[in-house]
């Protein structure tokens, strides 16, 4: 039976929803408690089109839920239709008042991508005098250290030149000589084309996924409490869950990637996506 004391809280963001994360790779069911949040601010401090707010909200509550069928206990703070009953607007207002609840021993979290967040979780930490844990975040082929060291006396950094360090250092599409695979480095030239004047060949249908009941609570949610925002979110159907996303990149793969590199920058009037895979939500 679980009990209220916590040895690690581990923080969950809304962009690090992966089972293997960093940050659960020991993660104890007995000991630990996973912590989610959904909180105004990272919804307004930037100005959110309702797709992408809908979206991700709708991908948090799905992970909340593979996460407890997996025996793990969350705690989730929900937004709610009416702002005053929020614990909170921000992180680290959330997060500052569940700490003081459950006392737990040590806040792991994986190092979030935006520095306004970090610096934010760390001065919670600080405030409710517990240690706190970033760790690497492993979905990028480089750290941010290995990138200080890159950097390390160049008098100009270019992105051109890191793809081709980057390249050469993970060994991805070169030859057994050290050179790129096909003589150069890259084929932007031929990724220009245009379509002319009669248009886009014929474009595979966009793979849909229909939504549930909780994809149906949030889309309630967002157009009661973000209603002012841009945009439209009644015509979701992007892929949301793990298994979704990857049946969307098998469809993108299989239909529409063989036409995407000529037209990767082409664009056509009522067409939204083109042989755009769709993977994520701006």
């Amino acid at each position: 039976m679980q009990s209220d004391s916590i040895r690690n809280l581990v923080l969950v963001l809304g962009d690090q929803l992966d089972p293997g994360s960093s940050a659960l790779k020991d993660i104890d069911s007995n000991l630990d408690a996973v912590w989610m949040a959904e909180v105004a601010e990272e919804n307004t401090h930037v100005w959110c089109h309702k797709l992408r707010i809908a979206s991700f909200l709708s991908a948090m509550r799905h992970f909340r839920d593979e996460l407890a069928k997996r025996g793990l206990r969350v705690l989730y703070h929900e937004l709610q239709t009416d702002p005053a009953h929020d614990r909170g607007t921000s992180f680290a207002e959330v997060m500052i008042s569940d700490v003081a609840a459950y006392s737990p021993k040590k806040i792991v979290v994986v190092d979030p991508g935006d520095y306004r967040v970090r610096h934010q979780l760390q001065a919670a930490a600080d405030d409710s005098g517990t240690p706190i844990e970033f760790r690497e975040d492993t979905h990028f082929y480089c750290s941010i250290e290995q990138f200080a060291a890159y950097a390390d006396g160049r008098k100009s950094l270019l992105m051109e030149f890191f793809y081709r360090h980057m390249r050469r250092t993970h060994g991805v599409l070169m030859d057994e000589t050290g050179e790129p695979e096909g003589g150069q480095w890259n084929f932007d030239h031929d990724n220009r084309r245009s379509f002319g004047r009669s248009g886009p060949p014929d474009i595979p249908a966009q793979k849909s996924f229909r939504r549930d009941a909780t994809t149906q609570q949030v889309l309630d949610l967002v157009n009661q409490r973000f209603a002012d925002h841009p945009g439209s979110a009644e015509k979701l159907s992007v892929p949301i869950t793990r298994r979704q996303a990857k049946a969307a990149l098998k469809h993108f793969v299989e239909h529409l990637l063989p036409q995407f590199g000529q037209w990767e920058d082409a664009m056509w009037t009522d067409e939204a996506f083109l042989f755009h895979s769709r993977l994520s939500v701006p």
